[in-house]
């Protein structure tokens, strides 16, 4: 079995020395805007040269995080930044936004396309979809088990990238919205202001009921290798050089079998919330999960431990082996061939050889000279002299040899052919919708009104299969499917439902597998006219269109897919596979009334569906008074989740005619929209 990668985050030239001086195999950092960490240093203009270079000399691969949500606006400073990637010959994208994965796909085809853990796909079903697009590995979830990450890697369908070190968060990637709704800075788009880090509370909670301990997986890497991961990856691109270090340092400790507990308390002195958790591998989910950033926390990195990491990365290691021939005889130039990594070159002489007066060079001398490779990446493998007889050589000579010969290996070495770029026109036909339909979800059977009239109607997926006929209703796939992928298909078989609302990738594959028409959700995050055309090919019949877009953005979206909005109901802001509300009290108790309370004391509810939570927004978003404002969809959703029956009624009269809000109430992100 191949040796896994060790992945390394790198936000800074700092952090990049760091990683590759330590011996990470990979890393991976973002370029200008579009990336999941903007506030990160990143790499921009010469600096993304010079990144790439180093990467090069030092043998390690270098993976560009696109890993946004991009408008259609913003498409030709990507296209600009994607042809600038390929010449300089990355080794793979990671990718969340279906528009930029088909813009990557169609421009550049022999890129390494991978899937952004912030795409949420953990199944069998979801990877095989992913095959089907051109990609060639995914970034699993954090919130996997041991045996969830077994279940993918024997699949065998795509390389796997697993989180083993670095911050985790309280939702599942690509699924929040608490950013965005609380202060439209949106973590889709890299602007997260990681409000969950802030006291969420559940009666008997922790108090800080969203915010949970660090990730550290690294003493299970030997484990995760028997697995058959492909690589093991470490977060923090926002984080100190010495951290990366230490964490790259633990990792190949790990690998090789030599992982000791001080290693463990030096990484929880440079980063950690309370500590580090392994409950989700583990699948021992609950209270001893959660932590924060404690004072201790922050003061544990002394001075001195951050030293001898420093002293890691503060020379240049010999990493690369290098095979030298010296070639040498009276008056011919001496010559010096240098080879690695697949890469050979010769240098020669300024001056023929003379005839030696004294001491003739020997293959002994001339192996001690050629092996001072110190201040570079290269070390002597071997050195092989051919040596005519009674030749001179000076020290300084062979001195000069090597040195130009190492250099021009580094320029082979560096050197990479640029990835072809085909021409790649951003020229979206216009959507021209009709009269919006009337679409409707209900979380319980209890909220259905006595008469109802509505285009589609999603029901929980257990609803019995004739009360779907008596209505003439879809389902709705749980957001989260994560160890439940092929229940969930048999259930939905055996509903019937003619259609599903399907709000992931995972979710639309199972759909699709059950020849069920797929109905896109609004967690699909569909945030640009390619994104559009991209889910049409996956098969995606018509969708909701991501709660982040701003009135003007949607009315501009081109293509042809049907599309619509939801127009009211409580957003949901987070997907858990850690209920908040047990911190305090058992499901017994709960039944489903569970919910959080803010710093200001404001109370979000939370409810739970097949082993995950959401946590909803503290009130519904309300444009039902303002529908003429909303151009150009083809449909409206109202999204009923704690309403009772009566209410329901009420707000479906309001939908009738046109009435204002009563009670608290929010426009979402029709009007800010997001950073």
């Amino acid at each position: 079995m191949a040796k896994s990668e060790i992945l390394a985050p790198c936000g800074s030239l700092s952090a990049l020395t760091a990683a590759l001086r330590c011996g990470a195999d990979a890393v991976y950092f973002g370029a200008g805007e579009f990336n999941a960490r903007r506030a990160a240093e990143n790499f921009d203009g010469d600096a993304l040269i010079k990144a790439a270079q180093l990467c090069r000399e030092f043998g390690a691969k270098w993976h560009l995080t696109l890993n946004t949500l991009v408008s259609d606006a913003e498409f030709p400073r990507l296209t600009a930044l994607l042809s600038r990637i390929c010449s300089l010959s990355a080794d793979a994208l990671i990718l969340q936004d279906l528009g930029v994965v088909r813009l990557a796909r169609t421009a550049a085809p022999a890129l390494a396309r991978h899937a952004s853990t912030q795409m949420s796909v953990g199944t069998p079903y979801g990877l095989r979809l992913l095959q089907e697009r051109g990609f060639t590995r995914a970034v699993l979830p954090r919130e996997l088990s041991q045996a969830e990450i077994a279940e993918l890697c024997a699949a065998n369908l795509l390389e796997t990238e697993v989180f083993v070190h670095g911050a985790q968060c309280m939702c599942v990637s690509g699924q929040c919205l608490l950013s965005a709704m609380l202060g439209s800075r949106s973590g889709n788009r890299g602007a997260c202001a990681q409000p969950c880090r802030l006291p969420f509370a559940a009666a008997g909670g922790t108090g800080h009921d969203l915010s949970l301990k660090d990730l550290s997986l690294i003493e299970h890497i030997p484990e995760l290798q028997a697995l058959g991961v492909t690589s093991f990856k470490i977060e923090g691109r926002m984080k100190r050089p010495e951290y990366v270090a230490a964490a790259v340092t633990a990792c190949k400790a790990a690998q090789a079998g030599r992982y000791a507990p001080g290693l463990r308390v030096d990484l929880q002195a440079l980063f950690s919330r309370s500590g580090f958790s392994d409950g989700y591998f583990a699948a021992k989910r609950g209270r001893a999960m959660f932590g924060t950033r404690q004072k201790e926390d922050v003061t544990a990195a002394t001075a001195g431990l951050l030293k001898t990491y420093e002293k890691l990365y503060e020379k240049i290691p010999a990493v690369r082996p290098v095979v030298f021939r010296l070639t040498a005889a009276i008056d011919k130039l001496p010559s010096l061939t240098a080879a690695c990594g697949g890469h050979e070159v010769t240098v020669y002489g300024e001056v023929p050889c003379e005839a030696a007066q004294t001491k003739s060079l020997t293959t002994e001398a001339a192996e001690q000279q050629l092996k001072k490779c110190g201040g570079t990446v290269f070390f002597a493998e071997s050195v092989v002299c051919a040596l005519g007889e009674n030749v001179r050589l000076s020290a300084a000579e062979l001195n000069r040899l090597r040195r130009s010969a190492l250099d021009a290996l580094t320029q082979a070495l560096c050197k990479k052919s640029p990835i072809p770029v085909k021409d790649f026109s951003f020229i979206g036909k216009p959507h021209l919708a009709g009269t919006p339909k009337r679409y409707l979800r209900f979380r319980s059977l209890n909220q259905l009104p006595e008469t109802l009239r509505a285009d589609r109607i999603f029901l929980p997926l257990a609803t019995p299969p004739e009360v779907l006929r008596r209505y003439n209703a879809g389902v709705y796939l749980p957001r989260g499917l994560f160890g439940t992928a092929a229940r969930v298909r048999q259930t939905l078989l055996e509903s019937g439902a003619p259609y599903a609302l399907c709000d992931t990738l995972d979710a639309v594959a199972i759909a699709r597998s059950a020849g069920v028409e797929v109905v896109g959700g609004s967690f699909l995050n569909l945030f640009n006219t390619l994104a559009l055309e991209e889910a049409a090919e996956i098969g995606v019949c018509e969708t909701l269109l991501s709660h982040e877009l701003q009135l003007s953005q949607i009315e501009a979206l081109g293509g042809a897919l049907p599309r619509g909005v939801c127009v009211y109901g409580r957003t949901p802001l987070m997907l858990t596979r850690n209920c908040p509300v047990a911190n305090g009290t058992s499901c017994s108790n709960c039944k489903q009334t569970g919910f959080l309370t803010d710093r200001k004391g404001v109370r979000f509810p939370v409810r739970c569906e097949n082993g995950f939570s959401q946590v909803y927004n503290s009130r519904p978003t309300y444009m039902l008074d303002r529908l003429r404002e909303i151009r150009n969809v083809d449909f409206f959703l109202l999204d009923f989740t704690i309403e009772t029956k009566e209410e329901c009624a009420q707000i479906l009269d309001a939908f009738e005619r046109g009435l204002p809000p009563r009670g608290e109430f929010t426009r979402g992100l029709f009007y800010r929209g997001v950073e």
